[in-house]
């Protein structure tokens, strides 16, 4: 609800309310295997990932106009590097290595990888509720995405898990660091995929030769990704990771895969079956037990201060406080009047 006051107005963003917004990004994450199967060019991981990160960066960065400056510069390329230009190839590296059961599997890692960056860089404690959960979602998730004959493959383990490292060690860093003054997340995030996709594009072109041909339904698939898969996606990452402990975020992650297995039932014609049903739950469960509760003070609401015609302040969050006592009048007057007669 807006609270007016002067020229600005106030929208309370409730931290229930933050996280579900947050969920949209695994959600539409757990589409990726769907696209990339159905839609894109076979075999070109490299150029698929760069396709995803930079024209996305540089989309948001044309709409932001706002370039990163003194360590600012640097920063950006570190999480650039961390969320985008080694996170994917590792991710897809995994993801042709290892049946896709496997890989999400250790993709559902993620979390225990960020309890840990998350006590050495936020000194946020890795409470035995955390580690728990962590665990509950990668069986959960195992579940879900596993077979009996899953087969593997000691470059895609490594890959697999260095993809969950990376993307963990992304999201605390990004955290710890925030964002400079006035930069707003989708700025942060047009400098990430900026980064990333610039690291990206002398690697695939020299270990995957020249771009291939690109079909219409090809540049399709392209657009999904880079501007819903990757643009949109990553900026309510990062939007929600300023607002939200970062453990909290990271447990996000586990619903990438249960959306993956939810839409190849839908759109794909896959089979679900009770088991699946079972881990989905156990996974739902681990993420629901992973999240940190706001302390009193900053649970009551996160408020973005609105001007006039409804944009929002750059760079103004704060914790909302009860409006200050208007002065009764007659009261006002009464106290005036005995003050003069003293």
């Amino acid at each position: 609800m807006g609270v007016f006051a002067g020229r600005h107005s106030t929208l309370a963003l409730p931290y229930a309310g933050i996280l579900v917004i947050t969920t949209f990004t695994p959600l539409v994450w757990g589409s990726t295997y769907a696209v990339t199967t159905e839609f894109l060019p076979p075999d070109r991981p490299l150029f698929t990932a760069l396709m995803r990160a930079l024209p996305a960066g540089l989309m948001l960065l044309a709409i932001t106009r706002t370039p990163p400056r003194g360590v600012w510069i640097l920063r950006a390329a570190v999480l650039g590097v961390l969320n985008i230009g080694a996170f994917f190839p590792m991710l897809f590296l995994a993801a042709y290595r290892l049946p896709g059961g496997v890989a999400a599997v250790l993709g559902a890692v993620g979390p225990l990888f960020a309890l840990g960056f998350a006590a050495a860089l936020l000194a946020e404690r890795a409470t035995a509720r955390k580690l728990l959960a962590g665990f509950a979602g990668v069986f959960g998730v195992g579940l879900v995405v596993l077979r009996a004959d899953a087969r593997l493959d000691t470059v895609g383990v490594l890959a697999g898990l260095a993809g969950a490292a990376l993307m963990s060690a992304g999201t605390v860093l990004t955290k710890r660091w925030g964002r400079p003054e006035g930069v707003s997340a989708l700025t942060l995030t047009g400098w990430q995929l900026t980064a990333g996709g610039l690291l990206l594009a002398p690697v695939a072109l020299l270990i995957e030769g020249p771009p291939p041909a690109l079909t219409g339904e090809n540049l399709l698939g392209y657009a999904y990704l880079g501007i819903v898969g990757t643009a949109v996606a990553y900026w309510l990452w990062f939007r929600g990771l300023s607002r939200l402990p970062a453990t909290s975020i990271a447990f996000l992650t586990l619903i990438s895969p249960l959306s993956a297995a939810v839409i190849g039932w839908a759109a794909l014609g896959q089979t679900l079956t009770p088991l699946q049903l079972l881990g989905m739950t156990i996974a739902l469960g681990g993420t629901l037990l992973g999240q940190t509760q706001a302390k009193p003070a900053a649970a009551a609401a996160v408020v973005v201060v609105v001007g006039d015609g409804g944009d929002p302040v750059r760079g103004v969050d704060r914790t909302e406080r009860p409006p200050s006592p208007v002065p009764d009048p007659a009261r006002r007057l009464l106290t005036d009047e005995s003050c003069r007669t003293r």
